[in-house]
């Protein structure tokens, strides 16, 4: 197991959110920092430790995106013309993996991750293997005739945990989608409070 495919089982205790609103998070049950004095922790944050918190919770919903990574995404969001936030939202939104997961090709971001890395998706016909590969309004998104059978993609899609939302396409049946528009911030079905604001904030400091 990848240190980052172990990480998801404890970031949310550390960041103090359900990030993915899963129902066996332990954050559910221990809904405070862990560590030996997790509960009794305090104290208000600086601005600049709210605006760490927000990029934090925000890098880590979309699979632990590495630092340079992540601080590369913002910077096309703010050359890009437009609001910011909303360049960075749909940046996130875009990339193969996301998409993927929101298909519901997979129960998890990491696991989408692993599809993809695996040779399993195909878009407009042609093998990917990059996660963050940018899909493009009207791609086709498939999994590989071979791979259609996979338990893991059967028991995401029958899973009742959540919904493919309404700027992705989704034929289960078929294991296809297609990607039908940038989504807006108000448009992101976020389990837990997200603050793509304060990632700019965070960044242009």
């Amino acid at each position: 197991m990848t240190k980052r495919l172990a990480s998801k089982h404890k970031v949310d205790r550390r960041l103090k959110a359900n990030l993915w609103g899963r129902p066996k998070s332990p954050f559910n049950i221990r809904n405070y920092a862990p560590g030996q004095h997790g509960k009794k922790r305090s104290g208000k944050d600086s601005d600049y430790g709210v605006q760490l918190h927000a990029k934090q919770r925000m890098k880590f919903y979309y699979g632990n995106i590495n630092e340079r990574q992540f601080r590369n995404i913002y910077r096309k969001a703010a050359q890009k013309r437009g609001d910011s936030t909303e360049n960075l939202i749909g940046f996130l939104e875009r990339r193969l993996d996301i998409v993927v997961y929101r298909a519901k090709f997979a129960n998890t971001v990491f696991s989408a991750r692993q599809l993809i890395n695996h040779g399993h998706v195909c878009v407009n016909d042609k093998k990917v293997n990059i996660p963050s590969y940018l899909v493009k309004v009207d791609d086709s998104i498939e999994i590989k005739s071979k791979s259609k059978e996979l338990t893991m993609i059967a028991g995401s899609l029958s899973s009742k945990e959540r919904d493919v939302p309404d700027y992705i396409y989704s034929d289960e049946k078929n294991k296809k989608a297609k990607f039908i528009r940038v989504p807006k911030f108000s448009d992101v079905p976020f389990p837990s409070i997200m603050e793509p604001k304060l990632v700019i904030e965070y960044y242009s400091r």
